[in-house]
């Protein structure tokens, strides 16, 4: 069987959600099944650390496509050519893009509809493209696979698809997550914090990430919370936007805050295993990977009370209302002053940990890739 895939978010050093959602299953799932060849197909030059196996062959189709424009010209005219060329059994898009313009039987992974529910999060021409040609790439794929149950569900509801042609296949956490000794949470709050305890965010900031809200939630804690406890934002500010800074201008304690910038995987399991606790307090997400590596990590989580969040987090967080800073404050004083409570986190996490694994998820890809192959 030839299988072609879209691989362009396997982008050294930038993996980020889908980009970590397509190394670890395509990883696994390439070097399990040496009986198949794969097609990775890149939009630029790529690393040779993302051709797992001897099964693949790479092509790299210009231009790179990181704007609406682009995604239209390499999907629908660059691609379908590839596609006639290779004339493959799948074709697998595990960032959800699709070609209109091709035959070639289709999985889509959709891990979100975020552009859905909050269009004016996005710049126009992003949220355009989205709400243009995702109805149809639903239309289109042979099967969709999405991270989470409440994915699925709100991908029937919003494109009609059926149930029976939607798998849910969850994300993961990487092994490298695990609980750091005392030295190491030592060394790594002297390095970022100045030695001083920390609630760490980790993720791309976006606004619906709310960080809007964690900023003031931070100010209310630290307003009724003296001490040295700092909050530690991991990530690019690539979607930072104006709401964003502003919030954070108007902070009282916004010399607390500690801006990292983008982390590599390693000092990412550093940073989080150092933490205080988790604060994943998004509006939206189709699954949240951030929750799982706090399970590995023996971290507790504070996290939001909709979309697929308690559904990832379990009786293992501190659930709270994202849209209200106040609730999201008062987990954060639970954290600080109840050490017991943080233990029992600590324990249900641990339990937890184990529910959502990177071997699962490209198992579960790869029995939606056998229905998709088998039907008509």
């Amino acid at each position: 069987m030839n299988i072609v895939v879209n691989t362009r978010l396997l982008i050294k050093n930038k993996l980020e959600g889908i980009g970590w959602f397509t190394y670890e299953s395509l990883k696994r799932i390439t070097q399990k099944h040496p009986e198949h060849h794969f097609y990775f197909i890149f939009d630029r030059s790529f690393d040779p650390e993302f051709i797992f196996s001897s099964n693949i062959t790479p092509i790299v189709l210009s231009p790179p496509a990181r704007h609406p424009l682009l995604f239209c010209f390499w999907f629908e005219y660059r691609l379908p050519r590839l596609l006639k060329k290779l004339n493959p059994d799948l074709f697998l898009s595990p960032d959800g893009y699709l070609s209109l313009r091709s035959n070639v039987k289709s999985i889509a992974v959709f891990h979100d509809l975020n552009f859905e529910h909050y269009p004016e999060d996005l710049p126009w021409s992003f949220r355009r493209y989205y709400r243009y040609y995702f109805p149809k790439f639903a239309e289109r794929a042979a099967r969709i696979c999405t991270v989470s149950e409440y994915s699925k569900q709100d991908i029937i509801r919003q494109y009609a698809k059926p149930a029976g042609l939607i798998d849910v296949v969850y994300d993961g956490a990487s092994e490298l997550y695990a609980p750091l000794q005392p030295e190491q949470i030592f060394r790594t709050r002297e390095k970022y914090t100045s030695g001083h305890p920390y609630f760490v965010f980790i993720g791309s900031l976006h606004p619906r990430k709310n960080l809007v809200n964690l900023f003031k939630a931070f100010d209310l804690f630290r307003k009724d919370h003296p001490g040295d406890i700092k909050l530690l934002i991991v990530g690019a500010r690539k979607w930072w936007t104006k709401e964003i800074s502003k919030a954070f201008k108007e902070m009282k304690f916004s010399d607390e805050v500690v801006f990292s910038g983008r982390l590599n995987a390693g000092e990412l399991v550093n940073v989080l295993g150092a933490s205080l606790a988790l604060t994943y307090v998004s509006y939206f997400e189709g699954f949240g990977i951030p929750i799982t590596e706090a399970f590995r990590c023996g971290v507790p989580v504070i996290t939001s009370n909709v979309t697929s969040m308690p559904e990832v987090a379990g009786d293992a967080a501190l659930l709270v209302d994202p849209f209200d800073p106040g609730s999201i404050a008062e987990a954060m004083r639970k954290i600080a002053d109840d050490e017991g409570l943080r233990q029992e986190l600590i324990r249900k996490g641990d339990n937890r940990k184990n529910v959502f694994n990177w071997d699962r998820t490209a198992d579960l890809l790869w029995e939606s890739i056998e229905k998709a192959i088998k039907t008509s």
